[in-house]
């Protein structure tokens, strides 16, 4: 197994609470004390990115280097390949500043039409820097279908049109517990996890 790089403190480099919260839930078996990006005031760098692997680094380089501690950043998105792969790494973007997810799937919804294919997948890459500059990066994938009208309060962004493989329920309607065990994001831990952690 590969040198564990994090030692108590880590950064979650994110303003967005709905992430933080998931990510919060995900850390909370392995004794770290968690500051988000938001509570030390760092600011947000600009996503140039052209995919989710580069933006989740940029973000994560930019909070290690701002905090000198080990910093966590993830970068996801839904990808529907009717769409070419829309919204992909623009996901956050399609909601625009005031983060409108309501319009935001129905912009996916008139995009896509009655008859589209309705395939789509969620993609999460975590990236793990110091403030040496080392990153390493791991990436989850969980695939579904589309479902209109939105369904459920619970998850944030896109969750409430996506429905996993395999599953009835949306992402909005899974509650944290049942969501954090099959989701794109969990996925991504896993790896994570399993890198600086050990299977246990």
């Amino acid at each position: 197994m590969p040198q564990r790089l994090i030692a108590d403190d880590l950064v979650i480099a994110s303003h967005n609470e709905g992430k933080v919260s998931e990510i919060r839930d995900l850390l909370n078996p392995f004794g770290l004390t968690v500051h988000s990006a938001a509570e030390l005031n760092l600011p947000e760098p600009e996503e140039t990115g052209s995919t989710f692997a580069e933006n989740a680094t940029l973000k994560a380089v930019a909070a290690a280097e701002g905090s000198g501690m080990a910093a966590l950043a993830d970068d996801s998105g839904l990808v529907v390949p009717a769409l070419g792969g829309a919204p992909g790494i623009y996901s956050a973007r399609w909601a625009g500043p005031d983060k409108d997810f309501d319009a935001a799937m129905a912009r996916i919804e008139k995009k896509l039409g009655p008859k589209a294919d309705r395939e789509a997948h969620f993609v999460c890459v975590l990236a793990l820097a110091l403030p040496s500059g080392e990153t390493r990066t791991y990436e989850g994938t969980v695939h579904g279908t589309l479902v209109w009208p939105p369904k459920g309060t619970f998850g944030f962004g896109y969750d409430p049109i996506f429905r996993p493989k395999k599953f009835s329920d949306t992402f909005g309607e899974m509650n944290p517990p049942k969501k954090h065990q099959i989701s794109h994001r969990a996925e991504a831990f896993r790896l994570f996890t399993a890198d600086q952690f050990g299977d246990a």
